[in-house]
């Protein structure tokens, strides 16, 4: 499982104010708000303050998952942001924990200067899923 892991981190780069209200969390995939509500669990166990959505690394996870998918590539984004990806884990839980047991991928996770997070996992057509969360600060 740790095998089919990769990790980046690029510091810097100011996105849009972070979204959080009602009418963006609903236009979330259900597995894409579990990949943030599990990371923020990790981080409160942690003593760190929850991520807080932005559409815009929302978008960027999104392209970047549906990319890797449809290309079979685990490879990073070049956008200068913090990211995990992933492939393989059957669920959202299965993917933060496996990030929490690498200890770069557990670094980002837990970075207490990101303030903004966005996700995403798409599936290929033979079950195959590609993760994906990124940090900014």
């Amino acid at each position: 499982m740790l095998a089919n892991l990769a990790l980046t981190v690029s510091m810097s780069v100011t996105m849009s104010v972070a979204a959080s209200d009602d009418a963006v969390k609903k236009s979330l995939h259900p597995t894409e708000h579990k990949i943030i509500q599990h990371t923020n669990r990790e981080r409160a166990r942690h003593g760190l303050r929850p991520l807080k959505l932005d559409m815009r690394l929302m978008r960027s996870a999104r392209r970047h998952a549906k990319w890797m998918t449809r290309s079979r590539n685990l490879q990073h984004t070049s956008d200068m942001v913090g990211e995990n990806i992933a492939m393989g884990q059957r669920d959202s839980r299965e993917a933060v924990v496996a990030w929490m047991n690498s200890s770069g991928h557990r670094a980002n996770m837990l970075h207490q200067g990101y303030t903004k997070v966005g996700a995403a996992s798409y599936t290929t057509a033979d079950g195959t899923p590609y993760w994906c969360i990124q940090f900014l600060r």
